[in-house]
Parts: structure tokens; sequence; C-alpha cells
């Protein structure tokens, strides 16, 4: 975890405003403003087709528990989980956000460590 991610601007006014209102455990919110400090911000039509971002469908595999999972991140207000629509300010989501596929995330969200392999990324239309 030790490159930079790439977030959209308003993807990084988000979780900012998310952080802002402490809506994370202080463990994320120390990784995550520094994350932050770091993250290259692009327009939308400059994102890199293999970062996890919003309106992406991601496969990544849970290392603690071996189970592997396709979900579609969506803003928090579009958030279905009946239909694998997950919010990016989910703890899967907010550990993923702005990594490329093939990273590993070690993540200390608020149900536990999260260990995620980011397996593939992909476009929604």
């Amino acid at each position: 975890m030790s490159q930079n991610i790439i977030l959209t601007t308003g993807l990084y006014d988000l979780i900012k405003d998310h952080v802002r209102r402490k809506k994370v455990t202080q463990a994320e919110e120390d990784l995550l403003l520094n994350e932050l400090k770091h993250a290259s911000q692009v327009l939308r039509k400059d994102l890199p087709e293999n970062i996890v971002s919003v309106n992406k469908k991601v496969t990544y595999k849970d290392l603690e528990n071996n189970v592997e999972k396709t979900v579609l991140f969506v803003g928090p207000k579009n958030a279905k989980i009946s239909k694998n629509k997950i919010s990016i300010l989910s703890d899967e989501g907010i550990a993923m956000v702005g990594y490329p596929i093939g990273n590993v995330i070690e993540w200390p969200s608020k149900k536990g460590n999260l260990k995620l392999e980011i397996l593939n990324v992909e476009e929604i239309a």
C-alpha cells in the first residue's frame, strides 16, 4: 500500500467529508488522511480503467476467509445490497478506493481487520 491512490476530485471530496463527519474509526481516519494527502486527483475521464472507484464493478478476494466477491461500487445514496450495489464508503469500498488491480490492501475497519486482493475492475457504462 505504499503507492499513491488515484481519485476523482468528487470522490476525494466525498471521502474527506466522510472523515470529517467521523464516520470512520480513528485508525481508518489516520490512514485515509495520509492517503488523501498523497492522492492524485484526476478528472473522471482521465481515471485509469483499472482503478477502484464509483460505478466500477470490482472483483476482490477476502484473504481472511478465502472468499471471492464481485460488487458494483456506487455512491452512498445508490447502494442496494440486494443487487450487489455497495457504497464506495462501505468498509470494503473505503479500503480499496483508488487502488488498481493486483493490490492487496490491509485495512482496519469497524468490523475488524480486512485483507483484500483486487482481482478485477470493470467500467460500467
